[in-house]
């Protein structure tokens, strides 16, 4: 199992994950050029999609998404109240598969447990990925991680929160009016650095293996300020930390099991033997 980023920000949001050749779009908010260009880029074929699942309505999530789906028809997984507010926006209708906030369902082979947001959105929601012991965890959008988010991100391995803002750049930016500022930082608002660093640090301890920050503000935070707030809060050993940005395609974070340490006991013994 494997997950990256197309692009994350105020300008588009676009994730993908693959199981066994079979991949799941998250989300359409960059333009479907650009959705085919960074797909192509990480070696997919949109052809293997196999849906396209939608966090919340915003633009910056769901941009893409008619023009892509004219090429590439494949169905849209949504929330109820997600996919109606979306198909009034769209040209023609198209295959919807609809869920209620908090459902979990198998789609395609993939198993898919759904989780309510905290965003000024109509139904947005979380998603947990899983094909076997393998899971992986989407959380963009969101003002502050409340018990069911973290209880529904419990276990994951792999990871993609947003890191919206670092609060000192964002309390001195001269852009933005404070009401402005007040939504963002709202309960239902977006992440800061802290918050997802704190987020990060308790699923670290449950098996976190692998994250992506995200949906970074262009001017109130970094790719750096993020890293290094986040990983200073996980400390030494904890998960691979990267960061998506706007302009460009993550790697891949591929998930493999775990090594069983007695392994490389065994393979000495095994080649000592050999030796004799």
């Amino acid at each position: 199992m494997r997950f990256a980023v197309l692009g994350s920000g105020s300008g588009g949001n676009s994730t993908v994950i693959e199981c066994g050749g079979r991949y799941l779009l998250i989300d359409a908010g960059l333009s479907a050029k650009q959705l085919n260009l960074r797909l192509s880029a990480l070696g997919v074929d949109s052809s293997k999609l196999v849906g396209v699942l939608l966090t919340h309505e915003h633009g910056d999530h769901v941009r893409g998404l008619d023009v892509f789906l004219r090429k590439c028809p494949v169905p849209v997984v949504a929330s109820v109240m997600t996919g109606r507010v979306v198909q009034e926006k769209l040209r023609e209708r198209v295959n919807w598969v609809s869920f209620e906030s908090g459902q979990k369902f198998e789609w395609e082979g993939f198993d898919i447990s759904t989780f309510a947001l905290p965003h000024d959105a109509v139904e947005p929601v979380g998603f947990v990925v899983k094909e076997g012991e393998r899971s992986v965890g989407v959380a963009t959008d969101l003002g502050h991680v409340n018990d069911g988010v973290l209880a529904a991100l419990r276990g994951v391995e792999g990871l993609v929160v947003e890191a919206n803002y670092e609060w000192a750049m964002l309390e001195a930016d001269l852009r933005r009016p404070f009401s402005t500022k007040q939504r963002i930082s709202s309960k239902h608002g977006h992440l800061s650095n802290e918050q997802a660093g704190e987020l990060v640090s308790k699923l670290a301890e449950e098996g976190l293996r692998k994250v992506i920050l995200g949906h970074l503000s262009s001017d109130c935070n970094s790719p750096e300020k993020a890293v290094e707030v986040v990983g200073g809060m996980v400390g030494a050993g904890g998960p691979e930390i990267c960061v998506a940005l706007q302009d460009q395609v993550t790697s891949w974070q591929c998930l493999q099991p775990p090594v069983d340490p007695g392994f490389f006991g065994e393979l000495f013994q095994q080649k000592s033997v050999s030796r004799r």
